[in-house]
């Protein structure tokens, strides 16, 4: 564990500052991420990449900002991802946390970061919790939730019909998460579950589930699942003809390199919901043209990475009024108290939960003959405005909320 952990802090990239009329003020981030496993092209190593490209794009060296970004590889187990953050928070001076997929790790971390007053500025994991009642003064929930997601899939699904479901969960917290949020939007709106299965995580054979799934005769099933499990669930409802005989799949959290993967003749069709999309505008486009010209796969950036990115820019922001990295939840006040702007996310707002909030965006994967070329895959169905995107402060349970 030690020894994945040591090798991955091998990637250490410094930017050095130069010199300035003031003493620098330095800060240390470290990528806990899945560098290896079901999420890793999802998030990993190219989360390193957009912090680091974050930084350049500040121009922190030039304003007496010195950042060094470290990652580490928490292999989806929270007891890996503890054990790695108390190693940087004790002995090697990171002050700021980022990314973090897989939800146990995530609430793992938050809890951890609080104790040594620290910063968490998650981008990865999914669980609603960490803005409700796992909430915490130094953690920030920056890009998408469980509850957004149910919002804007689960919402359009049922609006077309989709009234009875049947879920596949990956039993662990994000996948609990996300069929609880997902079944009150259904049950909300007049639907019904009629089923639900847990399924191990990772996993890679869902044969059983699935036609668990199938003799239920549920309009929808839910994937609360997402990664290498949701592939591996699509690619083997295929198989077994499900959508053929009349059931829809939802895809609950799909990233783009999870469409690369299956193809477009696999996933055309799928309805998703995501904060960012590569080619949304020119700024979103820029910036995926830079990324995938670092990454080693040449892969285009998602979501969670331009998460990454857009946190670490707001991060800079308000390290350069404050001057120092020292106390976490001061920072995270401060962050709170700016509205957030970038090129990736454009205006927005930190609550007082920590809910990052900005728009969502509902898509539909394009038919091959509706496709320009690589990468070409997401048509846009609608915008979901900022204000209607996230779970409202009032009804997320967390104690941070004053009324």
């Amino acid at each position: 564990m030690f020894r994945k952990m040591l090798l991955a802090s091998a990637l250490a990239l410094a930017i050095a500052a130069p010199a300035s009329a003031q003493s620098p003020v330095r800060v240390k981030f470290g990528v806990l991420s899945d560098m290896s496993g079901i999420y890793a092209d999802a998030t990993g190593q190219g989360s390193v990449i957009a912090a680091q490209m974050a930084i350049e794009d500040f121009q922190a060296s030039q304003k007496g900002i010195q950042a060094e970004v470290v990652g580490a590889d928490h292999q989806n187990r929270p007891d890996v991802g503890s054990n790695v953050v108390r190693q940087w928070f004790d002995r090697e001076n990171v002050d700021v946390v980022l990314d973090t997929p897989t939800s146990s790790v995530a609430l793992a971390v938050s809890e951890v970061t609080r104790e040594r007053n620290k910063v968490f500025l998650n981008s990865g994991a999914a669980s609603s919790d960490l803005t409700g009642s796992a909430c915490s003064p130094n953690t920030i929930h920056w890009t998408y939730d469980t509850w957004a997601l149910a919002n804007g899939t689960g919402g359009a699904l049922v609006a077309e019909g989709g009234d009875t479901w049947f879920f596949l969960t990956a039993d662990y917290a994000f996948g609990h998460a996300l069929e609880r949020d997902t079944s009150n939007f259904v049950t909300s709106k007049g639907g019904r579950v009629i089923g639900a299965v847990r399924t191990p995580f990772p996993s890679s054979d869902f044969s059983s589930f699935l036609l668990q799934a199938q003799a239920s005769r549920a309009k929808v099933i839910g994937l609360a699942n997402a990664g290498g499990d949701t592939i591996n669930s699509i690619k083997q409802a295929g198989e077994f003809g499900i959508t053929q005989g009349g059931q829809r799949l939802a895809g609950l959290l799909v990233f783009d390199t999870d469409i690369h993967s299956l193809g477009l003749r696999t996933a055309q069709g799928l309805v998703l919901t995501a904060p960012f999309y590569w080619d949304r505008d020119d700024a979103t486009r820029a910036f995926a043209a830079r990324y995938e010209q670092r990454h080693p796969r040449r892969l285009k950036p998602t979501y969670v990475h331009a998460g990454v990115y857009s946190s670490v820019m707001h991060y800079l922001k308000a390290l350069e009024k404050t001057r120092s990295a020292a106390d976490g939840a001061k920072m995270v006040a401060e962050m709170k108290a700016m509205p957030t702007d970038d090129p990736l996310f454009g205006k927005g707002e930190v609550r007082q939960d920590g809910r990052k909030i900005h728009p969502m965006y509902l898509y539909q994967v394009k038919t091959p003959a509706e496709s320009r070329g690589a990468w070409d895959y997401n048509k846009l169905l609608r915008t979901i405005p900022a204000a209607e995107a996230f779970r409202p402060l009032r009804d997320g349970g967390c104690s941070l909320v004053r009324s």
